[in-house]
């Protein structure tokens, strides 16, 4: 049964959501979840058998976010683009570690060679990002940890100040926060995800 558009009151006037709209907020939302659940599997993997084959792992993330940024709505475009750069630098930077080490050594090289972080770093600015907006949106705890832990998480280990058990418990601790973010996004009216469509339609047209 297909969902009657809906209109609403918006800041610079009516808008309407469409089955198109509902349909773009699904995508987001498993797309968050696809990055949530390849970065748990990462993780056990890891843990359980050793990092040589989590590279699958790590191109489900990357699909995972890169879809999350294309349906994610963002009224300042600047910045949307901005976090679709930053992802696409960490995927080229986990491009080049994995063309120079192999898929099955990048895990391991990250962990004895932190210089490396620089090049995929990006790509978790972007997810930061996302949280961030998420957390400026909704408020929610998850999405403020999230923001928080993987700067710290990363410039950390860079910096060589936090142990090895410190990193994995906040490694854990973050994909643990993202997972509860994905899950939590799914019992939510579209419209929160949408936002005020009104605000998109006043920015575009003031760019024309």
């Amino acid at each position: 049964m297909t969902t009657a558009p809906a209109t609403y009151q918006g800041v610079y006037g009516p808008y309407t959501v469409t089955a198109q709209h509902r349909q773009e907020v699904l995508f987001y939302r498993l797309s968050l979840l696809l990055l949530a659940l390849a970065q748990a599997g990462l993780l056990i993997q890891w843990r359980q058998w050793g990092p040589s084959l989590c590279w699958p792992w790590l191109l489900l993330m990357g699909l995972g976010l890169g879809a999350a940024l294309r349906w994610v709505h963002i009224y300042v475009r600047p910045l949307h683009r901005s976090l679709q750069l930053f992802w696409l630098l960490g995927c080229l930077g986990t491009a080049v570690l994995s063309w120079r080490v192999g898929p099955a050594a990048i895990l391991p090289t990250l962990v004895a060679e932190p210089l490396w972080i620089w090049a995929v770093g990006p790509f978790f600015a972007a997810l930061a990002g996302l949280g961030f907006k998420e957390f400026f949106c909704f408020q929610r705890p998850e999405a403020i940890g999230l923001t928080l832990l993987l700067p710290l998480l990363l410039l950390g280990w860079l910096a060589g100040v936090l142990s090895a058990p410190t990193a994995a418990a906040l490694l854990a601790l973050q994909a643990l926060l993202l997972l509860l973010l994905a899950l939590r996004k799914f019992p939510m009216a579209p419209e929160a995800d949408l936002g005020d469509l009104s605000v998109f339609a006043y920015l575009d047209a003031n760019r024309a």
